[in-house]
């Protein structure tokens, strides 16, 4: 199997040109991004995938360019797609979601809205929410998969969470709440002006 057609790839820059950026960088940084993730050795990735710890650790530091059929084996072990390993990330590693471009999901003629505060263009095991309910509004929300679990701060009003057949738990400015989400729950607004809140989500499995 021969190497890899180009020792660069590009990708499209902020002014409209096309930026240059090393190929085996990013497939360094994106392989050991993804070992980490998994808790793997080196020494563990080499036994898994039979690529030699030496030459896993060339890769990810970008020292060699390996062969399209080096990194089958190795996205064959770690059990990602191809693509994952020569994905391009900002390379400043910053991400910019202006609020005019947020994806917005509404509810009841907007007396619910959640902000997706997060890209939905990689694997995630987290997502980041900003929620608005309208004055005195409920929104009921069904189960979300098992071990799923949603972590609440309260920035604006005073709200009443509602997680199974719990009782109801009120909160007010500032306070927070964490609870396993794998259950029907629901969020009140007890004041006659909006509340808002943020919400972390977090799931068992990767997602995405």
């Amino acid at each position: 199997m021969s190497k890899l057609d180009t020792s660069q790839i590009y990708h499209q820059g902020d002014g409209g040109g096309l930026d240059c950026i090393e190929l085996p960088v990013i497939v360094g940084k994106n392989l050991r991004r993804i070992r980490l993730r998994q808790g793997l050795s080196l020494e563990r990735l080499a036994k898994q995938s039979g690529v030699s710890r030496a030459m896993l650790g060339q890769i990810e530091t970008g020292k060699s360019t390996p062969t399209i059929g080096l990194l089958w084996k190795i996205c064959t072990s770690l059990t990602v797609p191809f693509a994952s390993l020569i994905a391009i990330g900002n390379p400043e590693g910053i991400i910019v979601l202006r609020r005019d471009g947020s994806k917005l999901l509404s509810s009841n003629q907007g007396q619910f809205t959640s902000r997706a505060l997060f890209p939905f263009d990689s694997e995630r095991r987290t997502e980041f929410y900003e929620l608005r309910l309208a004055p005195l509004y409920c929104e009921n929300a069904e189960a979300h998969a098992a071990g799923t679990r949603e972590n609440l701060v309260v920035a604006k009003g005073s709200v009443e969470i509602a997680v199974g057949s719990a009782r109801p738990t009120t909160l007010r400015e500032g306070d927070a709440m964490l609870f396993e989400a794998d259950v029907p729950h629901a969020y009140r607004n007890l004041g006659t002006d909006e509340a808002v809140l943020y919400l972390v989500m977090t799931y068992a499995q990767m997602i995405g």
